[in-house]
């Protein structure tokens, strides 16, 4: 017989979810979590309950008869535990005073955060962002619920955090408008330049950059391996109003997310071009600690800047 202090409460949260969707990836979208964390998840519960709970079959994943059982006494659970934790008053954005500490990238801070600012104003005008930089957070930082939200691109993440994307990115390339390249903007013009490398992914300190490390140069310089090619980087930089200001020189091209070259769209200075190659998108991403998840604030918050970047991307603020 297993102690209750064995049980981890977020495992019922999985299991309620996978009972509903009977789909690993589809409770994994729901969670916020990654395929492999919510797998891990269901490896434990499988452990827990001494049973497979949800068996493959030609109907796709079906549950077993202690699943069923489980299921209507996992809700009551829940239910339970969501009515203990709800604050004595409604949480109202335009009467609280507090501080939300988000690590933005430069990127996210430059093309969310001014929509995210005038809004909030209006409907939370007592709340005050601490925006920090990727190198002043660590992830323990984040799991210990000392920093609320990171947003950022990230090559990899705890298992754990709780996560979404805010929105997809493609890249452009920013050239001084008086670059020769732009008479003839080819592939093989683009590779006989100079350029500006600008970049910083996930979080905490940084190190040099290794010009012939093609796999930590990043999403650019892996679509060019691809086809076999390589650029020629004069300048590696991780801020991108500093990049940007750097490609008005007229021998150095810059190719980063399109919505960073939008806002150089009123400088007269410079062009914005296509790349002349293919290159994946990128997606930014908002996590957060599974000890912030219930927390009717920064519930709201997070459902807030979700809001603004969901809005930007369907009222096109970003060139695609």
């Amino acid at each position: 017989m297993k102690n209750l202090n064995q049980i981890d409460l977020n495992l019922l949260v999985y299991l309620e979810v996978l009972l509903r969707e009977r789909n690993v990836t589809q409770s994994a979208n729901q969670l916020g979590l990654s395929q492999p964390a919510m797998s891990n998840g269901l490896r434990r519960l499988r452990a827990l309950f001494d049973d497979p709970l949800l068996v493959r079959t030609s109907e796709g994943m079906t549950p077993t008869e202690r699943a069923l059982e489980l299921e209507p006494l996992v809700k009551e659970i829940l239910l339970g535990v969501d009515r203990a934790m709800q604050p004595a008053t409604e949480f109202s954005p335009s009467d609280a005073q507090m501080v939300v500490r988000i690590m933005a990238s430069d990127y996210a801070e430059s093309t969310l955060f001014p929509a995210v600012l005038t809004e909030l104003r209006e409907h939370a005008p007592g709340i005050t962002l601490d925006i920090m930089n990727p190198s002043d957070v660590s992830f323990l930082d984040v799991e210990r619920g000392k920093v609320d939200l990171v947003i950022n691109r990230f090559d990899q993440m705890p298992q754990s955090f709780h996560q979404i994307t805010l929105w997809q990115d493609n890249f452009s390339c920013l050239l001084s408008a008086d670059n020769p390249i732009l008479n003839d903007f080819s592939l093989e013009s683009y590779l006989s330049a100079d350029h500006i490398w600008v970049s910083k992914t996930g979080m905490g300190i940084g190190i040099g950059v290794d010009p012939g490390d093609i796999q930590r140069l990043g999403w650019v310089d892996a679509a060019l391996a691809k086809l076999g090619e390589k650029r020629r980087i004069r300048v590696f930089t991780r801020h991108y109003q500093a990049a940007m200001t750097l490609s008005e020189r007229n021998d150095l091209i810059v190719t980063l997310p399109t919505r960073a070259t939008w806002l150089k769209r009123d400088n007269p200075r410079v062009v914005v071009n296509k790349p002349p190659f293919e290159i994946p998108p990128l997606e930014l991403k908002m996590a957060w600690s599974p000890l912030l998840h219930n927390n009717a604030p920064h519930r709201w918050v997070r459902q807030f800047i979700t809001r603004i970047a969901r809005s930007l991307e369907s009222n096109g603020s970003a060139c695609s």
